[in-house]
């Protein structure tokens, strides 16, 4: 694997400075909620998503790998996750596990992709 988990795609057309809170965040069989929190550090980034009342209010923690593209425009970021991958993601609490190398290590197993660690921080 070429790119990072816990990185943007560079095919992904993230821009820095623009602010991707509120944006709409769509998986390859329909809508999943509205970024809430993202960041954009180098080896930790990732997108906070309130899935709304499609899982009964549950935030996910998506890497950034899994951004296909995103579209400022539209105000939308396109995943190459399906509904039911995010669905079914380890629960995420956002006091316990926004930082817990332990939690992005299991989250990125479930996506499949596979979590390199250097320094016990995700990569």
């Amino acid at each position: 694997m070429t790119e990072r988990v816990w990185n943007y795609k560079a095919t992904a057309g993230r821009v820095a400075g623009v602010d991707l809170t509120g944006f709409k965040v769509e998986a390859t069989d329909g809508g999943i909620g509205k970024v809430d929190a993202h960041s954009d550090e180098v080896d930790d980034a990732y997108l906070v998503v309130d899935t709304g009342g499609w899982i009964f209010g549950k935030e996910v923690l998506l890497p950034a790998d899994t951004v296909v593209s995103i579209d400022p425009e539209e105000e939308k970021v396109f995943l190459d996750l399906t509904r039911g991958q995010v669905k079914d993601a380890p629960e995420f609490r956002r006091d316990e596990h926004l930082d817990h190398p332990g939690y992005h290590r299991e989250l990125g197993l479930h996506y499949d992709v596979g979590v390199p660690f250097g320094g016990g921080r995700p990569v």
